[in-house]
């Protein structure tokens, strides 16, 4: 949270933990591994699968999982907190409020048990950011300011919105649609940490990307 707030990379840091080292000398290909095992664990990713998508050994996969967890103690709290609400309710709730019932995660089955556990968490963290580009699409799309600058919503993608507008009110259009979607309150509460906002304007969505 403290990354995030003071607007460090997320992965460079993780890496820095993971590997005992300064954030300055984290190399490329460790901050692309602290990267994918971030995004991994959201997904319930295990050692083996993680061993493979890095190209390293099982039990190598292993420690560093174990080490991940060590040094980010408040996130295998976090973990073990939506299991045991999932246990207690029978369900897990996004930020935005919508329910997932996970009935498995009273299963005798360790796989089916497993399968459950995974999409408890995958359902808390992907779940309320699938609520927040949801409220930020409403907000962008009802918007009077953006309809004024004859601004269109064309697209999401993932965590992105691609809109249409008049190049010479372009840029007048991302910095509103920055403002509204880094407003959004899922639930209506405010999150602990900042929603950034990255924009770009162009011809096309590729040279808007640039």
């Amino acid at each position: 949270m403290e990354s995030f707030r003071k607007g460090e990379d997320i992965h460079a840091r993780t890496a820095a933990l993971v590997y005992d080292l300064p954030p300055e000398r984290v190399s490329s290909d460790q901050r692309r591994n602290a990267k994918t095992i971030n995004f991994g664990l959201i997904y319930g990713m295990g050692a083996q699968k993680l061993a493979r998508e890095l190209k390293i050994p099982v039990s190598e996969a292993k420690a560093f999982i174990a080490r991940y967890f060590e040094r980010l103690s408040g996130l295998r709290a976090f973990y073990e907190n939506v299991e045991i609400e999932a246990k207690r309710q029978g369900y897990v709730t996004t930020l935005g409020g919508r329910r997932r019932l996970v009935p498995d995660i009273h299963s005798s089955n360790g796989q089916a048990y497993a399968l459950a556990r995974r999409q408890a968490i995958n359902t808390v963290i992907q779940g309320s950011a699938a609520d927040i580009i949801k409220l930020a699409m409403l907000a962008v799309a009802h918007d009077a300011e953006l309809q004024a600058l004859d601004a269109r919503l064309l697209l999401q993608v993932h965590d992105e919105l691609l809109l249409e507008a008049p190049m010479a009110t372009a840029a007048a259009v991302g910095e509103r649609v920055a403002a509204l979607m880094g407003n959004v309150r899922p639930g209506g509460q405010e999150l602990s940490v900042p929603l950034v906002v990255d924009w770009g304007t162009g011809p096309n969505w590729g040279v808007a990307h640039q």
